[in-house]
């Protein structure tokens, strides 16, 4: 039997409740926020390197093979960035949509740090800059997407996850 007291507790309980739920913030990493699925690093202490598997998501025009519309590209990174933030296979999503060549792997050198060619490694300044910003701003595991931009993401919508 529930007595007053507790009903009045578990009445105030279900009103406060609500306020203490917040939505996931819709920034990305590179822009100095986080939203669910990135976890970025701390400011000041971006790594001398990286890994990260990416899709691009290119619209007619921004590559030879792509077709379809910018409006269409978009909306299609935005799905396919919630799919791989939800946990769904990152290699079968880039065999599936990236407008690049599997598997989309690509090492970076920071600025300042000599790219290792042993390695197959890219200088972060050699790369498209949403790219780089993206890679170097997410830490390991966690995927974040740099939206098209005609002078940092002129290819389109790069979803990156970060390896290393």
């Amino acid at each position: 039997m529930i007595t007053m007291k507790a009903a009045v507790f578990a009445v105030a309980i279900a009103a406060v409740l609500p306020a203490c739920v917040r939505e996931p913030v819709e920034q990305n990493a590179a822009q100095g926020g986080s939203a669910e699925g990135t976890m970025p690093v701390k400011p000041g202490e971006e790594p001398e390197r990286v890994v990260v598997q990416h899709i691009l998501i290119a619209f007619e025009g921004s590559v030879p093979t792509a077709t379809r519309s910018k409006l269409e590209a978009e909306k299609l990174a935005s799905e396919v960035l919630a799919r791989a933030r939800k946990g769904e296979d990152f290699d079968a999503l880039v065999r599936q949509y990236t407008d690049d060549s599997p598997p989309g792997i690509y090492a970076m050198a920071n600025r300042g740090v000599a790219p290792d060619r042993e390695k197959e490694e890219y200088a972060r300044t050699g790369m498209v800059a949403a790219f780089g910003d993206v890679g170097f701003a997410i830490s390991p595991g966690n995927i974040d997407m740099a939206p098209f931009h005609a002078e940092k993401s002129p290819f389109g919508w790069h979803i990156i996850k970060r390896l290393k």
